[in-house]
């Protein structure tokens, strides 16, 4: 079995590890650096970039680039780019795509397993989402693991002894708090809750506002339409962010930013800490309520913390460590690192699945993880009334059974709606499935009937059955979102991936070789028109000729379209040309 990789495929960035020796690595990106930026990028030639390429060119290609896509998972969110759709899955699998090749690299061996990490607060749908994000990249997703559960798993390694640990979950673009015991290496979560429309983006979002602000009222230029400057200032603001996480103030200058008529107009401000605190507070705020919820169902108080560890890019920001200090009287912990954490706990979990299961140093023996369910699991009854089947923080994998009734005298079908949600009544939760029983023998209104099972895997994926209990008729689906892809659509993009794979090659081959065309079709036009060079006339009609012939190769070359045929006649007229030029 061949080495099974952890992902965390974040909103800003993504990260991935494997075990090597019995220690989780970080899996370095094609460019070297310890994450991928999760941004793809599409170019005018039809070349799909990901990682920094695609962050570097994001102003000058606005508008044919694509980040944050994770907040997209499991919605029917769609993106046309060159006359083509593509969801949000396929989108991730573009990244993992370009992950599991830098893993290949680094290992040098074939990578096709991994355990992909999810934000806690995910519902079955983005989970589903996610799972199908890898199977298109060519992965087999041996398990989707929570993030918090996932950085409490790689803190456990080398932190075994008993203890009551909070994993505050801060990223780019959602927020996750858990509270987790470790002890005699077994990490069990007690309760977990989250938002997943709250992070570093959000920030991002209210700096970027503020720069608009302050440029419109010292230029009286509003540039929100103009796309390039937009990228301009949100990549700025992200910057005095991370900026501000050290220093007390920082200066965010943008020259050229706009044009006042024919004459250019600079941006210069000075962005504070504590302007950018004022700015920020009512996000960072808004996780207090997932907090007191996440203790209240563990039956703990900030008192029983043993540890708050601090996971996420935007848990660097100080008003962040500030607020979780005032929630819980604990200073962080800084024991782990919050971007690389989650990836490793990930390659930990596979190491495990693989089985190579890695000792606690704290204990000596092997950490086995026990994970929950965020969300109750429900079905819809009589009146509206949403009945729980499985309560929110119930330890995973589960399954449990409930008869319900008959509705109404008689009926021969039975339609089972499973909702997710805390909620009483259904309208308010989420409509996750639905499906019909039907041929159910016929009886009066309350009398036993359909037994209903639910049942949970490892992955926290729900399948629910029905079965009437005199006929023994019985129908399950595996939940799906009506907006989730079918089967039939994951793996047709899966091919298409593979195909792009393919013509990926091709295409960096043919537009290298276009280049070399350029530069050598220029050195021939000189030549056939330099007597001092070439006396010979008709040496130098011979390579106008050929010069001409690689012209019209390279005229039918189309990054877009393709071929091996267009490779090989630029290649022949190319070869054709340097044998008539010779030494010249």
């Amino acid at each position: 079995m061949g080495k099974v990789i952890g992902i965390d495929l974040g909103t800003t960035n993504s990260c991935a590890a494997v075990v090597e020796n019995g220690e989780p690595v970080i899996i370095p990106s094609a460019s070297g650096t310890r994450t991928t930026p999760s941004v793809v990028a599409f170019t005018k030639q039809g070349e799909r970039l990901v990682g920094d390429i695609a962050r570097r060119q994001q102003v000058v290609n606005a508008d044919r680039t694509i980040s944050s896509v994770k907040r997209h998972m499991g919605t029917d969110w769609s993106v046309r780019i060159d006359g083509e759709v593509y969801r949000a899955p396929e989108i991730s699998a573009m990244i993992l795509s370009q992950i599991r090749k830098d893993a290949e690299a680094f290992l040098r061996e074939n990578v096709t397993q991994a355990v992909i990490t999810v934000p806690a607060y995910f519902n079955d749908a983005q989970r589903q989402a996610t799972r199908d994000a890898g199977t298109i990249a060519g992965l087999e997703v041996l398990r989707i693991i929570n993030e918090p559960t996932s950085a409490a798993l790689s803190y456990g390694l080398d932190h075994g002894q008993a203890q009551k640990v909070m994993v505050y979950d801060l990223g780019g673009g959602t927020f996750d708090v858990s509270i987790i015991e470790i002890g005699e290496g077994i990490i069990e979560v007690l309760s977990t809750c989250g938002d997943n429309h709250l992070g570093g983006d959000d920030f991002d979002e209210r700096i970027t506002e503020w720069i608009l602000d302050e440029f419109r009222k010292t230029s009286r230029i509003n540039v929100k339409k103009d796309m390039a400057a937009m990228q301009r200032i949100r990549e700025a603001a992200e910057q005095a962010k991370k900026e501000l996480a050290t220093a007390e103030e920082t200066r965010i200058s943008l020259p050229y930013l706009a044009m006042n008529g024919k004459e250019p107009v600079h941006l210069d401000l000075t962005l504070t800490r504590a302007k950018m605190n004022e700015l920020i507070r009512a996000l960072i705020d808004r996780t207090e309520g997932p907090v007191r919820q996440v203790l209240s169902d563990a039956s703990l108080t900030p008192k029983d913390l043993d540890r708050v560890l601090l996971v996420g890019g935007s848990s660097r920001v100080v008003a962040v460590q500030d607020k979780v200090r005032e929630m819980t009287g604990k200073e962080p912990s800084r024991n782990i690192n919050p971007d690389e954490c989650v990836a490793m706990g990930a390659a930990i979990e596979g190491s495990t699945l693989s089985g190579n299961a890695l000792i606690s140093r704290g204990t000596g023996q092997s950490l086995v993880l026990f994970d929950v369910t965020p969300m109750t699991l429900s079905i819809e009854t009589v009146g509206g009334v949403s009945t729980p089947l499985i309560e929110r923080n119930t330890t995973i994998p589960t399954k449990l059974t409930k008869t319900f009734y008959a509705a109404t005298p008689y009926q021969r079908d039975v339609e089972i709606r499973v909702l997710q949600g805390d909620r009483p009544l259904a309208r308010d939760n989420k409509l996750i499935g639905k499906f019909r029983l039907s041929g159910i023998k016929r009886a009066a209104s309350g009398l036993p009937q359909i037994d209903v099972t639910f049942d949970i895997d490892a992955n926290g994926l729900l399948k629910v059955s029905a079965q009437d209990q005199v006929t023994g008729k019985e129908k399950s689906i595996t939940i799906t979102a009506s907006d989730r892809m079918t089967q039939d659509e994951v793996m047709q993009a899966r091919a298409q991936a593979q195909m792009y794979e393919a013509q990926d090659l091709l295409r960096r081959q043919g537009l290298d070789l276009y280049q070399e065309c350029e530069g050598l079709a220029a050195k021939a036009s000189a030549l056939s028109a330099d007597r001092a060079k070439v006396p010979d006339r008709a040496k130098r009609k011979e390579i106008d000729r050929c010069r001409k012939d690689l012209t019209r190769a390279m005229g039918r070359f189309n990054a877009q379209k393709i071929s091996e045929q267009m490779i090989t006649d630029m290649q022949n007229a190319k070869t054709a040309l340097e044998q008539v030029m010779g030494d010249l």
